[in-house]
């Protein structure tokens, strides 16, 4: 491989990986809390799926598209890049909370609550445990899914390793195309790995 391209790799690599960490982040810290009350407020659960789904049924490039003229959040770049992963993230998180607490034994919760425990204290020392390792396995479908579709941001300027993808096919050169391919494939199976043993150990414990 070309040395320029080596640093390249290495750059873009940097840029693809920042692109996910942050887009999961942030997903995390919507999906979560936004499982947690749908698992509360039933009459909140179908709008706020289906928004979830919506998201989920736009075929990626259209709604990174569809974001570049919306005020504050569009624009090109990696800022729209960023919006466009975490709405897609959002699903399989936002669904896994809810499954991983309905799915808890109602016996489970009548004993907490008649232990004295607080709301608060039956979901951070009971319902979130138990219901952790669904949530990592929404986590870890998330980061997958993101680590592949943030290759389309370099359509509108997001950078990381598509920038390889999108140049290798215009110039129909398969080296430059493997250069972004095999990372992002890398990468991709490096989280599942490692999020995978998160979950077996959740389920031991």
């Amino acid at each position: 491989m070309r040395p320029f391209l080596i640093h390249e790799l290495i750059s873009l690599t940097g840029q693809h990986l920042f692109l996910v960490l942050i887009s999961i982040a942030v997903a995390i810290v919507v999906a979560v809390p936004l499982g947690i009350l749908i698992s509360r407020r039933e009459r909140l659960r179908g709008p706020i799926l289906a928004f979830a789904n919506v998201m989920q049924t736009i075929p990626s490039l259209a709604l990174f598209g569809f974001l570049i003229p919306v005020p504050l959040i569009g624009g090109i770049g990696k800022r729209t890049a960023i919006v466009a992963l975490i709405l897609y993230a959002l699903l399989p998180i936002l669904r896994n909370t809810l499954v991983g607490i309905q799915s808890i034994d109602p016996a489970v919760r009548e004993s907490a609550v008649a232990m004295g425990m607080t709301p608060r204290q039956l979901l951070w020392q009971v319902e979130l445990p138990l219901a952790s390792r669904t949530l990592i396995a929404g986590i870890r479908v998330a980061t997958v899914t993101t680590i592949g579709t943030a290759t389309i941001a370099a359509a509108i300027g997001g950078g990381g390793l598509g920038v390889f993808i999108f140049r290798g096919i215009a110039s129909v050169d398969s080296t430059e195309i493997l250069a972004g391919a095999i990372p992002a494939a890398c990468m991709a199976l490096l989280a599942d790995g490692g999020l995978g043993w998160i979950e077996r150990k959740l389920s031991v414990v």
